[in-house]
């Protein structure tokens, strides 16, 4: 089963780590990232840029910044092939424990994929 493994925090907070602090944390998180590529459960993982550089497109209104107003920003992201929800979990506190002021948020993803492949599992086509 697909996940997605979202990762919260202080934007402010940690585009102002120094150099060394940022290359701690990445150093602990890889040590996550390496076992599960190991397993062949990582997909694929991603660091955004500060929400300075976002934009939001609401109807024809194109607003500076992300359009929710939180104390946490989605910072990146994660995609892993897992049994359950309670492997899932496993990997998400692995990551917390590497990177404990990050908050993870656990989603199940459902595949979109119109009949792109006809030799695609049925598990994987699923429509909204």
């Amino acid at each position: 089963m697909l996940y997605t493994l979202l990762c919260y925090n202080k934007e402010d907070v940690v585009w102002s780590w120094s150099r060394a602090e940022d290359d701690a944390v990445m150093s602990r998180l890889s040590v996550v990232h390496e076992k599960l590529v190991k397993e062949g459960k990582l997909g694929p993982s991603l660091r955004l840029l500060p929400t300075t550089a976002a934009a939001t497109l609401r109807g024809n209104v194109v607003i500076d910044g992300p359009f929710a107003e939180t104390k946490e920003q989605l910072l990146g992201f994660y995609v892993i092939d897992v049994e359950n929800l309670d492997a899932a979990l496993d990997v998400a506190r692995e990551l917390s424990a590497a990177n404990p002021t990050s908050v993870y948020e656990i989603r199940p993803i459902a595949l979109y994929v119109p009949e792109a492949r006809a030799d695609a599992p049925r598990e994987m086509i699923k429509a909204y």
